[in-house]
């Protein structure tokens, strides 16, 4: 039976009440329905702001990170006084601040293999705001297992995705990509950037596609693929087909239950720049600046972007970016100690794994990239 909606909730969607295919009944649906949404980041800030206003009346918050400066560019439902905080409390106190007659729930918890049937067994639908693999697959897969539709959205610079993967009525998200891509092929949006609007354009369309499948209206993305670019403002759709040999929605699936993402993708289910190395090959900034200090011969290899030097660069550094790097091993020499660099970590780490398998072995890998050294040696240099 649905819920009633107060004198105060009527006025509060009346905008809503005056469209036929919402109503007060669609509205009470509204008031009934539970949605979970994985990350509360770009997309998900605009998720959970928008399903809060329209009085979905249970969301769930799935995040354990915490609020930095670099996130308010494209993370709205997060503010300056919020910076330090956890990111599922800043997002629930923000929700609940534009509408306190919904119930927020927050799961300060990485969303794994191991808890993600607890977490979402009492929500009607999932909306995957998440920006990894791993975590992509998981949710698909939960999706499957529990017959939840899957509402997936991802951005890149300027380029966004959107599509609702319910494999009860269409194809899920294996059947377009049984596999991931190969470890650091496609580069996240803390090392390619991304357009801060874009999230917001990509999250709210995830919103109302979530919206539509709880009222029963439109035409959701059930089989179909949105791709969006920003810079010529092109919407284009790529229809979609369910894979019979699919190995977790096919009639005979191999993947009965959740499985470790992690190992299946090849990558960490977060991005924090970590960059996966045995300590072995590492080198803290305090560590290479003594050393520099001491007159030792070190070749600094940047792998960055060239854009990025316009940020931050060390002197006397070499660049190669990440991307040119194995076309370029003829101009470096194996003999030299070298440090390889990046923003944080994270593409100097796979260049070490591209150095160490052509034969380089005097090599290592600046901890953190230059933001360590910008924080522990040279304060003067921005972190971005």
């Amino acid at each position: 039976m649905l819920p009633e909606l107060t004198r105060a909730e009527i006025l509060r969607y009346s905008r809503h009440l005056l469209i036929p295919e919402v109503g007060l009944e669609g509205q009470r649906k509204l008031k009934a329905a539970s949605v979970l949404v994985i990350g509360t980041g770009g997309m998900g800030s605009a998720v959970a702001l928008y399903l809060a206003a329209a009085g979905i009346g249970r969301i769930g918050l799935v995040d354990y990170d915490v609020v930095d400066s670099s996130n308010l560019q494209r993370q709205v439902i997060h503010g300056t006084a919020s910076i330090g905080t956890l990111k599922v409390e800043s997002a629930r106190d923000r929700m609940l601040d534009l509408n306190p007659d919904i119930q927020v729930e927050i799961y300060n918890e990485p969303f794994t293999s191991d808890n993600a049937m607890r977490i979402a067994e009492s929500y009607d639908l999932i909306v995957d705001g998440t920006d990894n693999f791993p975590t992509r697959y998981l949710t698909n897969d939960l999706c499957v297992l529990t017959g939840k539709p899957n509402v997936y959205g991802s951005i890149y610079r300027f380029d966004g995705q959107v599509s609702v993967f319910d494999a009860t009525r269409g194809p899920c998200y294996r059947c377009l990509f049984p596999e991931p891509p190969p470890p650091g092929l496609v580069p996240s949006c803390a090392e390619g950037g991304v357009l801060g609007v874009l999230p917001g354009t990509i999250g709210t369309i995830q919103a109302s596609e979530a919206l539509k499948l709880i009222l029963g209206i439109g035409d959701p993305l059930i089989g179909r693929l949105l791709l969006y670019n920003a810079l010529d403002m092109s919407f284009e759709f790529v229809n979609l087909r369910k894979n019979p040999n699919c190995k977790v929605c096919g009639p005979n699936p191999e993947v009965t239950g959740l499985i470790d993402y992690e190992a299946f993708c090849g990558v960490p289910g977060h991005d924090r720049g970590e960059s996966g190395l045995e300590s072995a090959y590492e080198i803290s900034a305090s560590d290479l600046a003594q050393r520099l200090e001491t007159g030792i011969p070190i070749r600094l290899l940047d792998v960055r972007e060239p854009h990025e030097l316009q940020i931050s660069h060390l002197d006397g550094a070499t660049l190669i970016p990440l991307g040119q790097l194995a076309g370029r091993l003829s101009e470096l020499d194996s003999a030299e100690e070298m440090v390889v660099f990046c923003k944080a970590g994270t593409r100097s780490a796979r260049a070490l794994e591209l150095l160490s398998s052509a034969g380089f072995r005097k090599v290592k890998n600046l901890s953190g990239g230059i933001n360590a050294w910008a924080r522990e040696v040279d304060p003067e240099m921005p972190v971005y």
